[in-house]
């Protein structure tokens, strides 16, 4: 992957993050210094807030691992991290988890059924381009895949968007 390409993807991740999630200051100091391309740094003034539980944290540390940021890329840890940022319910992270799913990527097979659910999700927690992705995913599945993906959305909904 390019420096303009990881230029690019951090600069994204960083716009769309929820601005809400970004006023502790140690979170804001370790985008700064992401901005700044110091990973490691940035990695270690995020891991004690991924540790309280910090889903905007976990979310970039999955960010450093999928992108090889300070570290060695590993799809798998990256994984593991957005999917712990996922269960509070980011919606940067959900999209993340999706596209994992969609493409098979750390994983033995891509699993559309996970794929759509995960991106559903991130849509009603406000992520506007994962509507779109929803949409082509679908695109890609069977009626069975469809009804299978929407029964796992309201076992998940009830408990990430009860109001939604």
């Amino acid at each position: 992957m390019t420096r303009f390409v990881k230029s690019v993807l951090i600069i994204m991740v960083l716009t769309i993050a929820p601005v809400a999630g970004f006023a502790n200051s140690a979170l804001e100091e370790a985008r700064d210094l992401m901005e700044a391309d110091r990973y490691e740094e940035a990695l270690a003034a995020l891991h004690p807030l991924a540790r309280s539980g910090n889903a905007d944290a976990e979310e970039l540390i999955g960010v450093h691992y999928a992108l090889g940021l300070g570290v060695e890329q590993d799809y798998q840890r990256a994984f593991e991290w957005y999917l712990r940022s996922s269960l509070k319910g980011h919606p940067g992270a959900q999209s993340g988890i999706a596209w994992y799913y969609e493409v098979g990527l750390g994983m033995p097979a891509p699993d559309l059924v996970r794929a759509y659910m995960w991106y559903t999700l991130s849509a009603m927690g406000g992520d506007v381009d994962a509507a779109i992705s929803q949409e082509e995913v679908i695109k890609k599945m069977t009626q069975e895949q469809i009804d299978k993906a929407h029964v796992l959305v309201k076992d998940y909904q009830g408990w990430m968007y009860p109001f939604r």
